[in-house]
């Protein structure tokens, strides 16, 4: 048996294993009927309004023991305009019953097209599962709700207006026989006034991504992209996970190789349980297929980030957070390469090189950049930025023949190499065009870049895992070694007890944490 026959024979539990952890769901959901509060019976229109008007002046009175039952009710109301068909955000509905008539008005934040969106109440909302530990609530007055025009796109389309899933909180106040039921964004409204008073505004942040998350199961194309790249080639987006707010910090996330942005969950579950970090960051993600190289990757995150300015001209300086590949992505941000990595490639400048074309087009984007000037501060989780072993073992050798590139990047590492005399780096993978080759301590791409420092403009910061052996300067997470994500330059380095997925540590997410408090207090 040949050595190739035996490293397949070995390979394929290891496959096996990868597609089984697919498989499972990091965040499944139950829909369950909530039992009414204690003493409360189920009514139907007109006598949930009726008890809604009751609980309301119960509340204006000082019984706050009937705010529960006034959430519970509400969230009861909502479900039912649904089930039965009425649309008072249209034309005001009069519902009445033998003892009293009410007229229902209904509003919408603006940017909500209420008529296109199916509104679950979160309370009727079980969620399970790794990325569903945490949950992000916050008690007040109201019912959280997720409004809903589709899931099927998370992932798959480039989604920053109008996100399909979102959190809102509904709420019911009444003058004397009209009842206003009054939809709020809970990222723009924190605290309404009820019955004179001012009162926190009852929501739950988490609910709208995990209900996403567990019917998109997004996290199943991370091994789906790396191996076929260019199948998935229009998911390469920058999208918003929450309604785009001028006034709020951009926090990019960046994710790695065979991964998606749910990698991403659990830290953002956790962020958005800080009351101050909800109100002045947002939270972007770029998922891309992490099958390409990732210098074209980086190219891609430009192109969207062009995109991103065109669109929201008037947004904050953004913080950009990369894991593992997205690290090293993240760090061409950082990076004012100019001409150099052309001229190092060819010998001479751009407008003495003959190429041109798509391949040409491509070799521009990919080899000439410079730093960009909307991002603040970087954070990076377990990169890998002077390569990884793992890319050159024999196991990682198998793995990167599995991945099938797109003609186009063939094209272009062919007219790189026409263009490179023999005694030239020629920078652009020499094998198959992948990840896995650009990851290697030894590719001449990762070599030249860093010989280019990182732009000292932008403060950066590096979180390290050691696997809890406690033996850095010789440690490694499992996958990257210290020698590789350790950065001289960075402002802070925390090294914290997990394996690859520091960035899912606990310690790991209160670094980040931190960091995002130091950047507020540097403003």
């Amino acid at each position: 048996m040949n050595s190739f026959a035996k490293l397949s024979r070995c390979f394929t539990p290891f496959m096996a294993i990868m597609l089984l952890c697919q498989c499972t769901a990091p965040i499944s959901v139950k829909t369950v009927k909530p039992s009414p509060p204690v003493g409360m019976e189920r009514a139907h229109h007109a006598g949930l309004i009726a008890s809604i008007r009751e609980l309301s002046a119960r509340i204006a009175a000082g019984d706050e023991s009937a705010l529960a039952a006034y959430n519970h009710q509400v969230a009861r109301l909502i479900e039912q305009i649904g089930q039965s068909g009425l649309n008072p955000w249209v034309s005001p509905v009069s519902i009445g019953s033998a003892s009293r008539t009410f007229t229902l008005r209904a509003s919408a934040p603006g940017d909500v097209d209420i008529t296109k969106v199916r509104l679950v109440p979160s309370d009727t909302l079980r969620f399970k599962g790794d990325y569903a530990e945490t949950r992000s609530i916050v008690a007040g007055i109201g019912a959280p709700l997720v409004a809903v025009s589709s899931f099927e796109s998370i992932g798959h389309t480039r989604i920053r207006t109008n996100q399909p899933v979102r959190n809102l909180t509904a709420l019911v106040r009444f003058n004397g026989s009209i009842a206003s039921l009054d939809l709020y964004d809970p990222y723009q409204v924190e605290s309404v006034l009820f019955d004179g008073r001012k009162r926190v505004l009852a929501a739950d942040y988490s609910a709208a991504l995990m209900f996403a998350l567990s019917k998109a199961r997004i996290d199943k194309l991370g091994l789906a992209r790396l191996l076929r790249p260019s199948r998935y080639d229009n998911t390469a987006h920058l999208n918003f996970t929450q309604p785009f707010d001028p006034k709020r910090i951009p926090v990019l996330f960046v994710h790695g190789l065979d991964s998606t942005p749910a990698t991403f969950a659990p830290m953002y579950f956790h962020l958005l349980e800080d009351p101050e970090i909800r109100r002045r960051f947002q939270f972007w993600v770029f998922s891309y297929p992490s099958g390409y190289p990732y210098h074209y990757s980086a190219a891609l995150l430009r192109r969207e980030m062009d995109a991103v300015k065109r669109e929201f001209p008037g947004h904050k300086k953004m913080i950009i957070v990369g894991h593992s590949m997205g690290g090293i992505i993240s760090r061409l941000m950082l990076t004012d390469a100019g001409d150099r990595l052309w001229v190092e490639a060819f010998g001479k400048s751009p407008a003495e090189t003959r190429a041109s074309g798509l391949s040409r087009n491509l070799l521009e984007e990919i080899l000439i950049f410079n730093d960009r000037s909307e991002i603040d501060r970087a954070v990076f989780f377990s990169a890998p930025h002077r390569g990884s072993d793992l890319a050159v073992n024999p196991i990682g050798s198998l793995f990167a023949r599995l991945v099938r590139m797109p003609g186009t990047l063939a094209d272009v590492r062919n007219v790189a190499l026409s263009l490179a005399t023999a005694d030239q780096a020629g920078l652009i993978i020499q094998a198959a065009p992948n990840s896995i080759g650009t990851l290697s301590p030894r590719n001449p791409f990762v070599l030249a870049v860093n010989r280019i420092p990182i732009t000292p403009r932008v403060p950066h910061h590096s979180v390290v895992g050691d696997r809890g052996k406690g033996d850095t300067p010789d440690s490694s997470d499992g996958v990257v070694a210290y020698w590789s994500s350790h950065l001289p330059t960075a402002a802070s380095e925390r090294i914290v007890p997990s394996g690859h997925g520091s960035h899912q540590h606990p310690e790991g997410i209160e670094e980040l944490r931190r960091i995002l408090h130091l950047h507020l207090k540097s403003r």
